[in-house]
């Protein structure tokens, strides 16, 4: 599932293991869920672990450390990738954003700790900074990898802009941009066709972000990608006429192919010449096996079929 020059790849974000967001306790059922997720994931092709420092109050980061010391030999067949940059419930604050040159040092070497390895494969900044100083970010990357600590940088949430203005102090190219992109948050492409229409208002995303992704080979990694299960037979008595529409298409697509909703799901995404990454979020080891087809679908989706779900999913046709 990964393309040789890593994008257009399936993705495990593992924000759901480790037990609940409260607390810092957990145990062999929460270590054992995060063995079964890693199998099933490695099953399908999925070589890269998406993690950040505040999931689970740390406790993602801990049960998958658990989980790579007692499995000899799966540190070297994977790689991992840690967020930092937010801070939660801390100096009165309920969420606060943090890329000093301080806190980065301090919150990378913790996930090293948790995760029990001397490095990760790729560093994101998890959200802007309104106080960020980019020669202080600078410094800080610097210093983790000349020490061995983080081989790449990313980012997450940031416009093409403010990576430019980040890239400019950087002696390591920016490789990745974590966003949420999906048929259901569709801010990333509606954008790209309502510049000059007063329904573009609606969304928010600025223009020129995936452009500039594209034009400088970074990786565009989508979480959120299966949209909590809503085309998929998540259960809710709240669907949307568009969604129901959507969640029978992909059935039915996925009936022609002789496939799954999740696998055309996903491939709708990577079929983007963007070569998005879907990043697969759910702790069902079924479900993350029922991704398997997403990139193979993604050659074989239509440009019609990929209109088609799109049209579906906003409910009215395009300008």
């Amino acid at each position: 599932m990964t393309s040789a020059n890593g994008r257009g790849r399936l993705i495990y974000g593992c924000m759901g293991l480790g037990g609940p967001w409260s607390g810092t306790s957990y145990g062999a059922p929460e270590i054992d869920q995060a063995a079964a997720v890693i199998e099933a994931a490695q099953g399908i092709g999925v070589g890269l672990f998406d993690h950040a420092d505040i999931y689970r109050s740390g406790k993602s980061e801990a049960v998958f450390g658990e989980v790579l010391a007692r499995s000899q030999g799966l540190r070297g067949k994977i790689q991992l990738q840690t967020k930092c940059g937010i801070r939660l419930g801390e100096r009165g604050l309920q969420t606060h954003y943090d890329l000093s040159r301080e806190a980065i040092l301090e919150r990378v070497n913790q996930s090293l700790k948790r995760l029990q390895t001397d490095y990760v494969d790729i560093l994101l900044l998890h959200r802007p900074d309104p106080l960020m100083d980019p020669r202080e970010v600078a410094g800080a990357v610097g210093q983790l990898m000349a020490e061995g600590k983080v081989r790449q940088l990313g980012v997450s949430n940031m416009s093409g802009a403010q990576i430019a203005f980040l890239q400019d102090e950087l002696e390591t190219p920016i490789v990745a941009n974590q966003l949420e992109m999906s048929l259901l948050r569709r801010d990333w492409l509606e954008s790209t066709v309502l510049l000059n229409h007063s329904e573009g208002l609606e969304y928010s995303f600025p223009h020129g972000t995936l452009e500039h992704c594209m034009a400088k080979g970074i990786e565009l990694q989508a979480y959120g990608s299966l949209a909590q299960g809503r085309f998929t037979g998540a259960a809710s008595a709240e669907f949307s006429p568009a969604e129901t529409a959507t969640s029978e298409m992909l059935g039915k697509l996925a009936g022609e192919k002789n496939t799954t909703p999740e696998s055309v799901l996903l491939g709708w995404l990577m079929k983007h010449p963007a070569g998005i990454s879907p990043v697969v979020g759910t702790t069902n080891p079924g479900r993350i096996k029922a991704c398997a087809d997403a990139a193979a679908i993604a050659k074989r989706m239509t440009r019609a079929q990929w209109y088609g779900l799109w049209v579906a999913a906003r409910g009215n046709n395009i300008p």
